[in-house]
């Protein structure tokens, strides 16, 4: 879709044919972005296939160049590949951008409420699915319509409508994008049962297949064929292998194995996609091109610990994937069934062997002659033609071990479980370890800096003056006096004490501090701004012209508190007592939360209280809390990545993402918490995520204004985000007291 080259390969989810070079791009991509299966050496169920080239045919690679295709929405300059054009870095960053990042898809006007928004697209799905307008169908799904989305007037799903309409291909595509086969309607009834009542036999038998789609495919890996869902017969397990293993999943829960199960059926789509590609590549640049996905990628949806555990499954050999996926099938047909546990026998063998014969004899077909036959054909590597024999009678020795005892097998199991538990908690340690040293080395250079400079101000003895103005009085006039001697008396007070350091940010006179909206201007001599602003402007600004350094109010507060000042940190948000506490008398607090948009309209301060009497049962688990502060620390670090690569096309795709993190993080608190701490927090962050979206269409409008423009709202963006982060770190603080309480 990205050149005119011949398309052997197509994407399910995104209903487009991509060439050889695309299709290593999309498979580093995820197939939580790209579903990518090979046109002719990879079986097909005929309506899916039907469902992909009708969607090619009617130009839904349109709804992913939108912006590129219309001339009035183009504001990123973009352009598409050329066939002539590398794969790295042309092809793969675009390929990135249109189906990663979304960048080119058209975006709705913005509205208050997003998830009213989702409804609405959610209920033209609804009203859609009946028709035949496929390319209709992923247009609301690119938007962001929820395929299992329950209409609360009509009671059903959209998977009902379209097969109780008998519409083939529109099922397929609800079902691509996480539609539930045998999720009931409000009369308890399936799509399965809308399908045979209406009699499109054939459209129920595949949505029979669809949702047992998991386990079929795991047992097609192992014995290459699948069950007879017609006859009733929906598992096959290998028969030496029904009575004879442990299942390691008996102890997982319901929702750990599920998870467990979705790793596993993503590595086994990754292995049989890469033995088809490595079956059909020209094998002379396979040595120096980067096209081979050695493990699944990262998805940012899930926690790092999963995303550690889905990658280390490619380590796993034919022999130790083979048990583990006959474990997951044997206990899926349990759950499925609701049979208890049984207890394994004693001294029983595990027959791998013939497991591994037939699994090896598969893979003659497709991994080994092709990828061994280019050393054999090649004859130019030594080095690599010995690896893969090396690497083939290894293979050939894991699947020619002798009988295992259950005693041996739970030994060995036990103990590589304690490894494996001992191996996460020390990399968790160093990385935590890591990044303290990183904020500690950061804040020390950050004071050493700020020391520098103020020494190098105080022995100038430069005195401090205010531009004139009905706001900053003349310090010449009668009515200045008083502002003079206490910068008189500031001034002998740092004299006196040069040696101890005093960080302190200040916004100059020509830059105003961002203000939400809503909020109105205060008087800079009653509350001033400390904002943190980047080094050019510094520079840029002299600081006799600064307004918070030459009012009343700083200068009485600063020499009276002169002791009390604490280090003001922009690059990081751990949670510090000082930071809350700049000032006894509530100063620094009543700046911070004026500027914060905190304040009522009557312009009273609510107290923090951080010590409540008794825990809150309304607040949410600490799990919970953790898991969306997760997503939001995702979506923000992605943000900050595009920043740092001037990508400001995709600074509105990541705000957008992060305003629907942070409404679900906010969902999961009441309406009106009993800690004014929480309700503070709360205010905080969706305050800074409506920021967020409103700095991030700016950045997009300026790509043609000055360096000093971009750079000062881009800045705007990172502050914003750090709001969201330092609140959301509040929140799970704030929760996980309540909680150990």
């Amino acid at each position: 879709e990205s050149c005119d080259c011949d398309p052997r390969w197509a994407s399910v989810n995104r209903g487009v044919l991509i060439c050889d070079e695309c299709c290593g791009v999309h498979r580093s991509l995820g197939r939580h972005n790209s579903q990518v299966r090979h046109l002719s050496n990879t079986p097909w169920p005929p309506t899916q296939l039907q469902m992909v080239q009708t969607l090619y045919n009617n130009g839904a690679n349109a709804i992913w160049e939108h912006t590129l295709l219309d001339p009035s929405s183009m504001t990123s300059g973009k352009r598409k590949p050329n066939p002539q054009d590398k794969v790295h870095p042309n092809k793969t960053e675009f390929v990135k951008s249109k189906y990663q990042m979304l960048a080119f898809v058209h975006r709705l006007p913005c509205r208050d409420d997003d998830s009213t928004a989702a409804a609405d697209l959610s209920k033209q799905l609804h009203s859609s699915v009946r028709t035949g307008n496929l390319e209709t169908c992923l247009r609301l799904l690119s938007l962001g319509a929820q395929a299992n989305y329950f209409h609360p007037e009509k009671g059903n799903t959209p998977l009902h409508i379209a097969a109780k309409a008998g519409q083939v291909c529109q099922a397929e595509l609800l079902c691509v994008y996480g539609a539930d086969p045998g999720a009931p309607d409000s009369n308890g009834k399936t799509p399965i049962h809308y399908a045979r009542q209406a009699g499109h036999q054939d459209l129920a038998d595949r949505l029979m297949e669809i949702q047992y789609e998991l386990t079929d495919r795991l047992a097609f890996y192992l014995c290459g064929r699948k069950p007879d869902h017609k006859n009733g017969q929906h598992f096959i397990i290998p028969a030496q292998m029904t009575d004879a293993t442990l299942p390691i999943s008996l102890q997982l829960s319901d929702h750990l194995f599920e998870e467990l199960a979705m790793d596993v059926y993503d590595e086994v789509d990754r292995r049989e996609t890469d033995a088809v590609w490595l079956a059909t590549q020209n094998h002379s640049t396979l040595v120096t091109e980067t096209t081979v996905v050695p493990f699944l990628p990262v998805n940012p949806e899930y926690s790092s610990t999963r995303n550690q555990g889905r990658q280390k499954l490619a380590r796993f050999n034919a022999h130790e994937f083979a048990t583990l996926v006959i474990d997951i099938l044997s206990d899926a047909k349990r759950r499925q069934q609701g049979n208890s546990v049984s207890s394994p026998k004693d001294n029983v063998e595990v027959f791998f062997k013939s497991v591994g014969s037939r699994h090896g004899s598969e893979s003659q077909e497709i991994d080994q002659p092709d990828y061994d036959s280019v050393a054999s054909d090649e004859d130019t590597d030594t080095d690599l033609r010995v690896g893969k024999a090396d690497r083939a009678k290894s293979l050939d020795s894991d699947l020619s071990d002798g009988p295992i005892s259950v005693q041996e097998f739970l030994e060995v199991k036990n103990a590589l479980s304690a490894s494996e538990a001992k191996i996460q908690e020390l990399m968790k340690a160093n990385s935590n370890l890591s990044e303290e040293l990183r904020l500690m080395q950061k804040k020390l250079q950050s004071l050493q800096s700020e020391n520098s400079s103020l020494r190098r101000q105080v022995s100038t003895q430069q005195p401090y003056q205010a531009p004139g103005g009905p706001d900053h009085p003349n310090p010449s006039s009668p009515s200045s006096s008083s502002s003079s001697s206490s910068s008189s008396a500031l001034k002998r007070h740092l004299s006196a004490q040069t040696s101890r350091p005093m960080s302190m940010y200040e916004t100059g006179s020509g830059l105003k501090p961002f203000l939400p909206k809503g909020e109105t201007p205060y008087p800079e001599e009653t509350f001033p701004t400390l904002q943190p602003f980047p080094t050019y402007v510094s520079k840029n600004l002299p600081l006799a012209s600064s307004p918070s350094f030459s009012s009343p109010c700083f200068l009485n507060v600063a020499a009276s508190k002169f002791d009390k000042q604490s280090s003001v940190s922009d690059g990081d948000y751990d949670n510090t007592v000082n930071e809350s506490d700049l000032d006894d008398s509530g100063f620094g607090r009543r700046c911070r939360l004026r500027s914060s948009g905190w304040m009522g309209e009557s312009g009273s301060i609510p107290e923090l209280d951080d010590h409540e009497s008794e825990p809150d049962p309304s607040l949410p688990s600490t799990e919970d809390v953790i898991r969306k502060t997760e997503q939001i620390t995702k979506n923000i670090q992605e943000l900050l990545r595009a920043a740092q690569e001037n990508k400001h096309e995709s600074f509105i795709p990541c705000a957008e993402r992060i305003h629907v993190a942070v409404n679900e993080m906010a969902a999961l608190f009441p309406k009106r918490p009993r800690s004014e701490t929480v309700r503070s927090s709360l205010r905080l962050l969706t305050s800074s995520a409506n920021r967020l979206q409103s700095e991030c269409k700016k950045a997009s409008l300026l790509e043609s204004s000055p360096p000093a423009d971009v750079q000062l709202v881009t800045q705007q963006v990172i502050q914003c985000a750090y709001d969201i982060a330092k609140a959301a770190k509040q929140l799970v603080t704030i929760t996980t007291k309540e909680n150990n309480n």
